[in-house]
């Protein structure tokens, strides 16, 4: 299997291909100063053409890939008062620190340790769930998945063709039975079979349907009983083509339902990838995965450091 940097970057090619075109370089080129040109102290520029070091272009390339105003300002001051190496060596920096501030995920110490994946529809959170279940059992882990979603049969359908594929077991239930009920069944079955993980698909819902996160937190009731301090994972999953909009959806659902994890989807099919540095820095949650393609193999543990090397491809 290809390398995280080279799965990463070829998921980030259009983020980072749209951020050399703002920044005015050429794909494959790296800037050269001009002899004699001095730096100008106020806006680090260099007077070249293109004149990349120019901080209007450099928060136009981060808003349009979507890093957020906030997140773009933060990184506006630290490039401008940081004189060290290049103007991109600035950026690496400050976005290091910003990851560094997250969260540490949850390690996977409890048995059975119980995920609960939530999301809007069409965030790609069954097929998340599924290709997450193949990447546990890739680990070495006994898995066990849940479909929780009882009012769609399409979903249970979907989520039965990817468990087969990942070679998983799966607990379903009669369409319309109770969610909690069905989640409940399936980690007492993972508790007596002695699964190692135990991954929970539920149904789509907005953030503004109150009676759909009660729903929700009587499932997180009901898996806590059954195992103390489940479920220890809330992924909520996120569609990166959304960009800034996903990130009102992730407030809500942090505070609804204490979703502790982001998995972001659908990176390789947009150019707002930087939407994950904004997710870093304005809600402080880990992202844990993300997804950069349709294959069962194409769900990859998020890596920050590898995540700013390839969205900065080129020297600048």
């Amino acid at each position: 299997m290809a390398s995280f940097l080279s799965r990463i970057r070829e998921g980030l090619a259009k983020t980072a291909q749209q951020i050399r075109e703002r920044l005015g370089v050429p794909a494959g080129e790296a800037p050269a100063r001009a002899a004699g040109t001095a730096v100008s102290a106020g806006a680090g520029a260099v007077g070249t053409a293109p004149d990349i070091a120019s901080f209007d272009a450099l928060e136009d390339a981060l808003l349009t890939a979507d890093v957020g105003l906030p997140a773009t300002e933060r990184i506006l001051a630290a490039v401008r008062s940081d004189r060290d190496g290049t103007i991109g060596d600035r950026v690496r920096r400050v976005m290091r620190r910003i990851f560094d501030d997250v969260a540490a995920p949850i390690a996977i110490t409890a048995h059975p340790h119980v995920i609960l994946v939530v999301g809007v529809n069409g965030t790609g959170k069954t097929t998340t769930v599924g290709k997450l279940a193949n990447l546990q059992r890739e680990a070495g882990r006994s898995v066990m998945v849940c479909a929780a979603d009882t009012f769609r049969a399409a979903a249970v359908e979907q989520l039965a063709i990817w468990t087969e594929r990942a070679g998983v077991d799966l607990v379903r239930a009669q369409s319309g039975a109770d969610p909690a009920a069905v989640t409940f069944d399936a980690v007492s079955a993972a508790k007596a079979r002695g699964r190692d993980v135990v991954i929970v698909d539920t149904a789509g819902r907005l953030h503004t349907r109150a009676n759909l996160m009660a729903e929700l937190d009587k499932i997180r009731r009901v898996v806590g009983r059954e195992v103390p301090g489940a479920p220890h994972e809330v992924l909520l999953v996120l569609d990166a083509t959304v960009g800034q909009n996903g990130l009102v959806q992730a407030r809500e659902f942090m505070a609804a339902s204490g979703a502790n994890g982001i998995v972001l989807t659908k990176l390789d099919g947009t150019a707002k990838g930087g939407v994950a540095v904004a997710i870093a820095h304005d809600l402080k949650v880990p992202i844990r995965y993300v997804g950069v393609g349709e294959g069962i193999d194409d769900l990859i543990p998020f890596d920050a450091s590898a995540y700013i090397d390839a969205l900065f491809t080129e020297k600048w």
